[in-house]
């Protein structure tokens, strides 16, 4: 059984910062890549970013030059720093990680709020 434990949400006013973790337990193995995803209220799931095994990143454009993903995947964990914070990321953030043997079936964290108030 593989678990993902997200923390580090919570409440902050507009121009705020937060730190998100992110540790992967259990029977997961290879991990190719971590991230983060996010869904606000009436609104899709959507990917802020993520780091490969290679230490690539990916960032949606909205976050870009204010959040920074670090990780450690063969730890299996991943950080998400956010700066910058504006209630337009107001949202529940969901950890994921993908692996070699679920390359397409992402395993996910059970989701962090994170709650900026302008």
């Amino acid at each position: 059984q593989v678990q993902l434990v997200e923390s580090g949400g919570g409440l902050v006013q507009s121009g705020g910062s937060l730190r998100l973790s992110c540790a992967a337990s259990g029977s997961i193995f290879n991990v190719l890549r971590m991230g983060w995803y996010r869904q606000a209220p009436g609104k899709q799931r959507e990917l802020v970013a993520s780091v490969d095994s290679r230490g690539v990143t990916n960032y949606v454009d909205s976050v870009k030059a204010r959040f920074t993903i670090s990780g450690d995947l063969p730890r299996k964990t991943v950080f998400l720093q956010m700066n910058s914070l504006g209630p337009e990321d107001t949202a529940v953030y969901y950890c994921y990680a993908n692996s070699v043997a679920r390359a397409s079936a992402p395993y996910w964290g059970q989701g962090t709020q994170v709650t900026v108030s302008s």
